[in-house]
């Protein structure tokens, strides 16, 4: 008697990881719309008065914002890290990965922080600080989701899903669109002032 052959395999469902590219879609959809809003109210500024569009007294930390630009890169590296160990089901390496990834987020939020208290730009002093505040708050709270992804990666797949390997890319995708969109950040609010 001959039996049938097995079925095909279920193709895996990417849920997680078509919802983080939804996601990120947004995240940069939103930050252009800020971008725009920043660039067209800085023409503004500095068509109506000859000087610097900054607020007296205001001047920009570039130590600290480059710093938050450089440290982008190892973020994405260190995210990367985390696929290609996850891959091979290199369970401390990915963990590693994780919380390295974790950690320079945190100290970028530390680094927005500082640059906000160095900067001292008024709260309600007009249209840059509403937009300033905006733009940099809007990264921040970018960073700070960042983060958390970060941690519940780690702790689904060092908990024991080390199969469901598709947290762990939608994780690095995130971080490569917040490097992304930072970097546009950095340029926009800290370079072209």
């Amino acid at each position: 008697m001959h039996a049938l052959p097995p079925a095909p395999a279920v193709t895996p469902r990417r849920q997680v990881f078509v919802g983080t590219a939804i996601a990120c879609a947004a995240v940069t959809a939103l930050m252009g719309g800020l971008f725009a809003v920043f660039i067209r109210h800085r023409e503004d500024g500095v068509n109506a008065s000859p000087r610097n569009w900054l607020p007296d007294g205001v001047s920009v930390p570039g130590v600290a914002t480059n710093t938050m630009l450089i440290a982008l890169l190892p973020i994405c590296l260190f995210a990367q890290w985390a696929v290609y160990s996850a891959k091979r089901h290199d369970r401390p390496h990915a963990g590693l990965a994780l919380g390295l990834t974790g950690l320079l987020g945190l100290a970028f939020i530390n680094a927005q922080a500082y640059v906000w208290g160095q900067m001292g730009v008024p709260a309600n002093q007009g249209v840059y600080s509403t937009l300033f505040y905006t733009v940099t708050g809007a990264g921040f709270v970018l960073a700070i989701i960042g983060v958390v992804f970060s941690g519940v990666t780690a702790f689904r797949f060092l908990g024991g899903r080390t199969t469901d390997r598709e947290v762990v890319s939608a994780h690095a995708m995130y971080w490569y669109t917040f490097s992304a969109v930072f970097s546009v950040l950095w340029f926009v609010v800290y370079v072209t002032k």
